[in-house]
């Protein structure tokens, strides 16, 4: 009986002891932005959606992600599988090396792009303006430094998922004569679907606020090459009631955005030993 209740004092503790911790590290901050968001009414909120920088960085961010996404999508599937399904020379580096985009400042990221594909000075970036190609400070860009600092993401989600199922299934559909697309359109990815969406969520969620990558790429020049996190960075530095509003309403938008992503997912999502 004693262990009993010392083990319902440790486990209540641990568990306020995690809640303190979310409260005042996460759920407080993004309840200080909505409340300053809406401390002085709906309509400065409306009034700073309206305006034509906030309207293009929103866009601008919107499609860099999607593309971001994407991209990861493509790449994640095909990397986990080369991972879990396939041996082979450098496999351990490779696994090692799709970590860095986490290790890594996002900001050193920027650079390393910059270094690469300036059009001026970067290895690729000359023959590739020369083509009528245009990376950095372009779209481009945004979308190749949104892609690499969420693309482990994907690829953490997929990995586990893959090592779980095996290869039993696919082995039996390529046995009885389906080819390596139909099986994997019809046994890999209706076993791998929840991780894939879960994994593409969080993908998003995290292009959507990448901030120090992109800044360095881009530039952040208005109606040009701005994205949402850049406009509130921008805005937020500046003096004047209509500024701070606009930034604390294009943080609460990204914020909301990124949350709803991955509610609706995780209600969505099966839990484990479901159907």
């Amino acid at each position: 009986m004693h262990d009993t209740a010392a083990h319902r004092v440790t486990r209540w503790t641990l568990r306020l002891i995690v809640i303190g911790y979310l409260l005042f590290l996460v759920i407080w901050p993004v309840a200080l932005v909505a409340a300053k968001t809406f401390a002085n009414g709906l309509a400065p909120v409306i009034n700073a959606l309206r305006q034509p920088e906030v309207i293009f960085a929103f866009q601008l961010t919107l499609s860099a992600a999607f593309w971001a996404v994407v991209i990861n999508t493509i790449f994640g599937v095909g990397i986990s599988l080369l991972l879990v399904r396939y041996t082979f020379p450098g496999r351990r580096a490779l696994n090692a090396m799709i970590d860095v985009p986490l290790s890594v400042s996002p900001v050193v990221v920027g650079l390393a792009l910059v270094l690469v594909y300036n059009g001026r000075t970067g290895w690729l970036g000359q023959t590739l303006e020369q083509g009528g190609l245009q990376v950095i400070y372009a779209p481009p860009g945004i979308i190749m430094a949104t892609a690499f600092v969420s693309l482990p993401l994907v690829i953490r989600e997929l990995v586990p998922v893959l090592t779980e199922i095996g290869t039993e299934q696919e082995q039996a559909a390529r046995s009885l004569g389906a080819s390596g697309l139909q099986t994997f359109a019809r046994i890999t990815l209706p076993a791998i679907k929840w991780g894939l969406l879960y994994g593409v969520v969080l993908s998003l969620a995290r292009s959507l606020g990448e901030f120090g990558a992109v800044k360095i790429v881009s530039g952040g020049v208005a109606m040009r090459t701005q994205t949402a996190t850049l406009l509130v960075e921008e805005r937020y530095q500046q003096f004047g009631l209509v500024n701070s509003i606009t930034a604390y309403t294009a943080a609460f938008i990204l914020a909301l955005i990124a949350v709803i992503a991955l509610i609706i997912i995780t209600s969505l999502r099966p839990s484990k030993g479901a159907p």
